[in-house]
């Protein structure tokens, strides 16, 4: 019995003779990786999110380093993308760690999804973030830095504070603080916060391009001089001074942007040169008392739209040193008559027949608006005429609200008189002694005429058009800009041929 049971036993251990045994272990699956973005798999979590960062730009080593991530944000941060891209969404918003933090992101999207289980092998060895070592060191040495350039900024501002005189250092009456700013300046400044306005300016090679070249064009100008630029946004003015040679420029805006033209500044190794300070140039502590050359792009709609003209002239009479130079130097506003155009048809006779509905309801306040658009010349019934022209050097804020006489001279292939088209030029002049302007300068045009900017035209359409002209008459008026107080809107009224009036708005 010994015998035969130690036999048995023998044979059941030896496994030599069975067959399939060999192939136990296919019998097992394979563990696959579903891509982040779409159904493909891989064999190992690294070469999965490794096609993620070649293929659709989700770098994870980044993201890991850049905000820090443990193993449980890093499986937020992994359910949040399966579920962002569930959604439709193939570009996830990663601007902010706090995008993926809600606890909701610990359910996993993806039934038995195995990166979750694999996000330790992952970053164990380092593999795949070989050069994110070097940037972590490199992003940590930029926190540093920026410690350091806030600590001496507000050490600045502190001697600044105990040198200047208590009466300097008191608000003007009506002033208000960033802390109790008015909701209207807080929506305001909150609208530049953004980068879809800012790639829009930049953008426009019209706008920008006119900045570029008076700047480098004049290099003997900026060459060792102090810049004041007025409402930074990303800081491209700024640079483009610079790189022109300036010594020193001082960038000041009081939207969120200004933590972006920072990073642009040091970004371009131009930190050295450049300061960045938030808040507005009525109420900020400039590290400078005095400036060369203040520059900024303050023009909208119709020239004043949103008033930052006032905080410019604020800063000219605070800092420019005497003969400094405004960037751009002059500028002028014009008005021409609009005839015969299809716009009336698309804006204004849309609305009697909507699809068969009669909507003229929506007509009611249709001509009070200020229409921003691209018009073509052919719709000018006459000349341009010009009914404001302003030295920036000179001018004042009362100057900002006016009433103007103009004359054109109407154009044979028009019949009508429709409404007005109002734009505006802004002249640089590479001097402040100016006092005429030199049609050799550098011009910034908004005009029908020319190539089209962000700004386009201000079409003011008239109610009730029944004014007939004829080729050689005379068209007499006046144009009137009112700042309204409640808001950094303009109510433009307009007066022609001695018996016709309308005010429209622009909000």
């Amino acid at each position: 019995m010994d015998a035969e049971s130690d036999s048995s036993s023998s044979d059941i251990l030896d496994q030599r003779n069975e067959e399939g045994w060999e192939d136990i272990e296919d019998d097992t699956e394979a563990i696959t990786f579903v891509s982040l973005f779409d159904d493909k798999t891989f064999g190992s979590a690294k070469e999965m999110l490794s096609s993620c960062k070649d293929n659709h730009g989700f770098d994870i080593w980044k993201v890991r380093s850049e905000f820090g991530l443990d193993f449980m944000d890093l499986i937020k941060l992994v359910n949040y993308i399966r579920s962002e891209v569930k959604a439709g969404s193939r570009r996830p918003d990663l601007s902010s760690a706090s995008k993926f933090q809600d606890d909701k992101y610990l359910q996993p999207v993806l039934e038995d999804d195995a990166l979750l289980y694999s996000l330790d092998d992952v970053f164990e060895d380092g593999a795949g973030n070989g050069a994110q070592n070097e940037v972590e060191e490199l992003r940590q040495q930029l926190a540093q830095l920026s410690s350091q350039f806030q600590s001496y900024r507000e050490e600045v501002q502190r001697s600044l504070l105990s040198d200047l005189e208590s009466a300097e250092l008191s608000k003007p009456t009506g002033s208000q603080t960033n802390g109790n700013m008015s909701q209207v300046d807080a929506g305001y400044f909150d609208s530049y916060s953004y980068n879809t306005i800012h790639e829009l300016m930049i953008k426009d090679t019209i706008r920008t391009d006119a900045y570029r070249d008076f700047i480098y064009d004049n290099k003997h100008i900026f060459t060792g001089k102090t810049v004041l630029d007025v409402g930074c946004g990303t800081g491209i003015l700024s640079m483009f001074c610079a790189r022109a040679g300036a010594a020193r420029v001082v960038a000041v805006d009081n939207s969120d942007i200004i933590n972006k033209a920072r990073e642009n500044v040091f970004k371009n190794k131009l930190d050295d040169r450049i300061t960045c300070v938030r808040g507005k140039i009525e109420e900020v502590i400039l590290p400078v008392t005095k400036v060369d050359i203040i520059v900024s792009e303050w023009m909208g709609y119709c020239l004043l739209y949103e008033s930052m003209l006032d905080s410019v002239i604020y800063a000219r009479d605070k800092y420019l040193a005497p003969g400094g130079l405004m960037v751009p130097s002059h500028a002028v506003i014009k008005v021409a008559p609009l005839g015969d155009s299809d716009l009336r048809t698309s804006h204004i006779d849309f609305w009697r027949d909507v699809y068969g509905f009669d909507m003229t309801a929506m007509i009611e306040k249709a001509h009070e608006e200020v229409l921003i658009r691209t018009m073509e010349s052919k719709e000018l019934a006459g000349e341009a005429a010009t009914i404001l022209e302003l030295n920036l050097h000179t001018a004042s804020v009362a100057d900002l609200s006016f009433t103007k006489p103009f004359t054109t001279t109407w154009k044979d292939d028009h019949d009508t008189l429709e409404g007005f088209i109002i734009w505006f030029d802004t002249p640089f002049a590479p001097d402040s002694t100016s006092k005429a302007i030199d049609n050799r300068w550098l011009n910034l045009s908004t005009s029908p005429a020319g190539t089209p900017t962000h700004w386009q035209q201000g079409v003011l359409l008239i109610e009730h058009p029944k004014d007939k002209f004829t080729a050689g008459d005379a068209l007499e008026g006046t144009v009137s800009y009112r700042k309204r107080e409640e808001s950094r809107g303009l109510d433009i009224e307009v007066k022609w041929g001695g018996k016709s009036s309308q005010t429209w708005k622009l909000e």
